[in-house]
């Protein structure tokens, strides 16, 4: 199967890393599903990529409500017959720095998990019908190095006192959810991996990320387009294999 005839979906596209990811993968030939939870600015993002030629199409899907997301498979479904990629690039921070591990409210674990991994789950349960109805499907759930728990254990390591405790578990359990899943999948023509985009300048860190936003897709890029040879049930920064 060639890049041109691969059909793809991202979420959380609208802006940032996800909006790269679309446009990276559009400019190889992909038809790129541009997903956001509001239609309105799915709609302005792709027409921006499509004005420069590039196909791309908008379609409303918010990963944390289930009819959404069932809406956006009978839309994808009746439009393309199947899902080739899937890549799980939606997620929030909303960790309060001014509170400890502890004192983290319960509200901000669950609207965490409620967007970083069980909308991870909820989507990719939904898709995946579709995604076995290719011929090699690909799942590519963007996590991040703060979901390391070798890392944050290690004293030695760079990220050891960065502690954004929900945000940090969610990235964990999306680790841990790929594992799983990889594991289901092992003797199909799916592959699913998880990645790290690097500490990338975005809204979500007020800009002061190291990577810029072009190289920050380049991870998620790179893995949804494996050939049979590629891994499953990886962790990657780059051609990097992260410590779990």
């Amino acid at each position: 199967m060639t890049t041109q005839d691969k059909i793809a979906l991202v979420t959380g596209a609208t802006r940032g890393i996800g909006l790269e990811t679309v446009r990276q993968l559009a400019e190889t030939g992909v038809h790129v599903l541009l997903a956001g939870r509001d239609r309105g600015k799915a709609v302005d993002a792709a027409l921006k990529l499509q004005s420069q030629g590039l196909p791309v199409e908008a379609i409303g899907l918010d990963v944390t409500d289930a009819d959404s997301i069932a809406s956006a498979v009978q839309q994808v479904e009746a439009r393309h017959g199947r899902l080739d990629i899937l890549i799980n690039n939606a997620g929030i921070l909303l960790d309060d720095p001014a509170q400890k591990v502890s004192g983290q409210s319960q509200q901000t674990w669950r609207k965490t998990f409620d967007t970083n991994v069980f909308g991870v789950i909820a989507t990719t349960q939904a898709f995946l019908p579709l995604l076995h109805k290719s011929a090699a499907g690909r799942i590519v759930n963007v996590s991040s190095i703060l979901g390391s728990n070798a890392l944050h254990s290690d004293p030695a390591s760079f990220i050891y006192d960065f502690k954004v405790p929900a945000y940090n578990v969610s990235k964990s359990a999306v680790n841990a959810w790929t594992v799983q899943l990889a594991y289901e999948l092992k003797d199909s023509t799916i592959k699913v991996n998880t990645i790290h985009p690097g500490y990338v300048q975005t809204d979500m860190n007020g800009g002061e990320g190291e990577i810029s936003v072009p190289e920050g897709a380049r991870t998620s890029v790179r893995l949804a387009l494996i050939d049979e040879d590629g891994p499953n049930g990886g962790y990657y920064y780059r051609d990097e294999v992260l410590p779990w």
